[in-house]
């Protein structure tokens, strides 16, 4: 379970740098509509999970029938949407004291 904790913290940090650095690159084109996109940004990767789960589905695994299929998507589902907001979450605030330090910087005279 060690392995899986430190490949977790991992995914927070990538989830966090990447986020800044798409947020960063939104700014500079004088884009300053950045909150749901930071959002969007960092949950993106529910969308490749369940992405890879039609993949599992249909390629590698040898489940047929309804109650199957329907019970390994629901879930998949479930736990899809969970990792787009925990993640999105991560990415917003990453997005918001990023923006809040830089914007804290500014001195107006």
């Amino acid at each position: 379970y060690s392995i899986l904790f430190i490949v977790f913290i991992i995914l927070l940090i990538v989830t966090a740098f990447i986020t800044v650095a798409l947020t960063y690159f939104q700014l500079a084109a004088e884009d300053h509509e950045w909150w749901w996109r930071s959002f969007l940004c960092g949950g993106s990767t529910g969308f490749f999970v369940y992405g890879y789960c039609l993949y599992y589905y249909y390629a590698r695994s040898d489940m047929s029938g309804f109650m199957q299929t329907s019970f390994f998507f629901g879930y998949m589902a479930c736990i899809c949407y969970a990792f787009f907001l925990m993640l999105g979450m991560i990415g917003f605030r990453a997005a918001l004291f990023f923006v809040r330090h830089i914007y804290k910087s500014i001195k107006c005279e």
